[in-house]
């Protein structure tokens, strides 16, 4: 496995790291924790370390998930945890509160069964609380010993800019594919320009990019891409044609589509977090890190999937509204 640093001089980290969320919540009904455990152990033993996961995902279940599946392998994990988006069993709701960040860290570590989390986020910000009052509480919970590191997820560059100027900042963690390019006009370049590591979710168009999904491919009440606007039928067909282009220039090159998607995205010096359930798309996604792409090669992957021709938001209008603030 690759390796690359968060942040100027932050920490080793795997190229890839494994994105937690859909082992509890969100993409329909909950798998079963003991296949979501395999999947975890042998993601480590396929040399990810960087795990990410969420107070909010599963309303806690997911976060003990993980206490479980890291259980004597600690010292084989960069353990990423999030705070900001509150359920608690209803609709989501933002709190960005000192207070709330100080006590949802010492959930997390409960739940973890840690001593530490070497990588604290504030998942989305409320505008209605100054982002300084924010990162001035997480710097706290570092200065406590609590948390090694911080970051941001979905933030606007301003704020970003103003959250790095009270405590540095190791990484921004916001949605980024072949299919979501909106970063690349300021987030990406503020994020160069401050030495902040730009940490890639739904890397794969919430597998759209996958090559998995076809037009007949149901999602049940429980799945956020039942809502989304880009799954919808027209949006779909279109998007579908995209993945066609891909998987063409894919099967030239003897690989799938996952891994040509994460590969252009290791390309342009992000960390993706592809979620998975299954040690088949693990490995698969794995491979992408072996996968070495020519100047024209990116070139023509990118001109594939034109950020135009992509049809339907990213988010749902609920969702949405959450972010770029």
């Amino acid at each position: 496995m690759r390796s690359t640093t968060l942040g100027e001089s932050g920490p080793a980290v795997s190229a890839i790291g494994l994105g937690c969320m859909g082992m509890s919540a969100l993409y329909g009904p909950r798998p079963d924790d003991e296949q979501s455990l395999s999947t975890i152990h042998r993601a480590l033993d396929l040399g990810i370390n960087l795990i990410d996961t969420s107070a909010s995902y599963g309303d806690g279940h997911n976060e003990q998930l993980i206490a479980k599946a890291i259980r004597g392998r600690r010292s084989e994990v960069f353990l990423c945890t999030k705070f900001g988006i509150r359920r608690d069993g209803g609709p989501m709701r933002v709190d960005s509160s000192p207070e709330w960040a100080r006590k949802s860290c010492d959930e997390s570590l409960e739940r973890l069964r840690v001593d530490h989390i070497d990588l604290f986020y504030l998942h989305r910000r409320n505008p209605d609380v100054p982002v300084e009052d924010t990162i001035g509480a997480m710097a706290e919970l570092v200065a406590a010993g609590k948390v090694r590191h911080l970051g941001v997820s979905e933030v606007s560059p301003q704020t970003l800019r103003r959250a790095h100027d009270v405590h540095p900042l190791a990484a921004l963690q916001t949605e980024y594919s072949l299919f979501s390019r909106e970063v690349e006009a300021e987030i990406l370049p503020t994020c160069r320009e401050l030495g902040i590591t730009l940490v890639a979710y739904s890397p794969l168009g919430r597998a759209l990019l996958s090559g998995q999904i076809t037009a007949d491919t149901a999602f049940g009440a429980e799945d956020l891409r039942s809502g989304n606007p880009r799954f919808v039928e027209a949006n779909r067909a279109a998007n579908l044609a995209l993945v066609d282009r891909l998987r063409a220039l894919a099967d030239e090159m003897g690989v799938v589509p996952a891994q040509l998607a994460l590969a252009w995205l290791l390309a342009q010096g992000t960390v993706p977090i592809p979620g998975t359930t299954r040690i088949r798309h693990l490995e698969q996604n794995v491979a992408s890190t072996a996968v070495t792409l020519t100047p024209e090669q990116l070139r023509r992957i990118t001109d594939l999937i034109p950020a135009e021709a992509v049809q339907g938001e990213r988010l749902a209008a609920s969702a949405a509204r959450w972010v770029g603030k």
